[in-house]
């Protein structure tokens, strides 16, 4: 790599302000940006600089023999006791102005910078770290075997090694002191115990959110902003809690990024407590459009009724008219009012209708089944209904007497001629599905007369 291509590299990664994946950091991580740092004069400059460390831990220092320090630089800072390494995330009049959110004792106990990072202090530092995962796992055994109900998330070392930071979660509060005297002893170094959120929780872990996105917390956030549900009221969303939540449990940090200007928007609108007055109703407040700017008005207070949307400028032109002691004949201006347009074609089809393709359920009526039977020798095979008739219509007589003769009408039931006595009757068991010969009919009569 040539010279100009280094110079280019360097200036690019002060360019980016420490936002470009440095000591293992994601990639996007994104810090303060020092608005204040072109100030000429040396207005801006500090003596005193942020420093962070693994897991957005962060840290005030102060800088009393002047190193010239920019943001991302690796410094060695007073841990009392030992040394620890941390990356620069800050400098110039706004560490003061950050400072201020500051308690007094937290401002008497500011340790000061060494010196920059040398090459034997970012080896040691490296060995330390990677001692940190096999260290989390032992600490998890060791906490499992006491019974203690807490989860070990992940374990800090300090730069030079002869300090770590476990970072827990539990949900209640847990006695471990004698987890300390365990670990001590095992690992032979000074323990610190650090109770984490699930905040700090889902973004040691990351994942993806709703948005389809990596969560901010995870992959550019640096710090923690608590978040209220008045975010939510401001920008007129619905307090439905497993919507407002992210996969911390926990309010979205997201809800903040645009409050600001909602809150900013909602000044140039009328108050919604504001009710208009017009010559036919009075119309209340029901819901307001802040991008477009227009606010919609009900006749009642408690439902939509007779809903009708104007924009800001109309509703301080009516508001005004109140003041004056007038009321306007209607709400909208003549210019607003628009006819209503017939439609073009009618759907008579129901082509528009949404429910077009739902299948409607219909009483399906059952056919009577009708079951062919093959007739037995000596019977005539029965007619369908109709064919009688029109075969007596289309049939000719055989012969000319009978063609001569007039039909007779066929008698009615009342006049039926009954039948003979010496006629069998006909046995209702010759009637049998297909595939069964009936039974001829028994003439035998089922008691016997005594002989004589």
């Amino acid at each position: 790599m040539s010279e100009s291509e280094k110079n280019k590299e360097q200036s690019g990664k002060k360019a980016c302000g420490g936002c470009c994946r440095q000591g293992g950091e994601p990639r996007g991580k994104l810090h303060c940006t020092n608005w204040l740092a072109d100030i000429p004069g040396g207005c801006a400059d500090s003596e005193f600089v942020e420093v962070q460390f693994k897991n957005t831990r962060k840290g005030y220092y102060k800088n009393p023999t002047n190193i010239p320090l920019e943001i991302g630089d690796m410094v060695v800072v007073d841990a009392q006791p030992g040394q620890d390494v941390g990356m620069v995330s800050l400098t110039g009049v706004l560490v003061d102005l950050r400072m201020r959110r500051l308690s007094q004792k937290a401002l008497s106990d500011i340790k000061r910078v060494f010196r920059k990072a040398r090459p034997a202090d970012l080896e040691k530092f490296e060995e330390a770290k990677a001692r940190e995962h096999e260290t989390m796992i032992k600490a998890r055994r060791i906490a499992e075997d006491l019974k203690l109900n807490m989860k070990i998330g992940d374990v800090e070392f300090q730069g030079d090694g002869a300090k770590a930071i476990f970072y827990y979660i539990a949900d209640e509060r847990v006695d471990f002191r004698q987890l300390i005297k365990v670990l001590a002893e095992t690992f032979r170094i000074r323990i610190e115990m650090k109770q984490i959120g699930a905040r700090q929780e889902a973004g040691r872990i990351g994942g993806i959110g709703p948005c389809g996105r990596p969560l901010c917390c995870a992959s550019w956030m640096s710090n923690f902003v608590s978040v209220a549900t008045s975010a939510a009221r401001y920008q007129d969303l619905s307090l439905n809690p497993q919507k407002l939540a992210g996969q911390c449990a926990k309010l979205k940090c997201c809800l903040n990024f645009e409050v600001d200007t909602y809150v900013e928007s909602v000044k140039h609108l009328p108050n919604k407590d504001i009710r208009l007055e017009t010559a036919d109703a009075t119309y209340f407040h029901f819901k307001t459009d802040i991008f477009k700017r227009e606010i919609t008005y009900s006749t009642d207070k408690q439902m939509a009724v007779n809903l009708v949307t104007i924009d800001a400028e109309r509703a301080f032109e009516v508001i005004a008219l109140n003041k004056a002691g007038e009321k306007p004949l209607i709400l909208q201006r003549d210019s607003d009012i628009k006819p209503k347009e017939k439609a073009a074609f009618g759907d008579i089809l129901g082509e528009d209708d949404l429910t077009r393709f739902d299948k409607k359920k219909r009483k399906k009526k059952k056919k009577p089944t009708q079951t062919l039977q093959q007739p037995a020798e000596g019977q005539r095979q029965p007619k369908a209904k109709g064919e009688s008739k029109n075969r007596n219509q289309t049939q000719q007589p055989k012969d000319e007497n009978s063609a001569r003769q007039p039909q007779q009408q066929r008698p009615q039931n009342k006049n039926r001629q009954q039948r003979p006595n010496n006629r069998p009757e006909r046995n209702d068991q010759s009637r049998k599905p297909d595939g069964q010969e009936p039974k001829p009919a028994d003439n035998k009569t089922t008691k016997s007369e005594p002989q004589s």
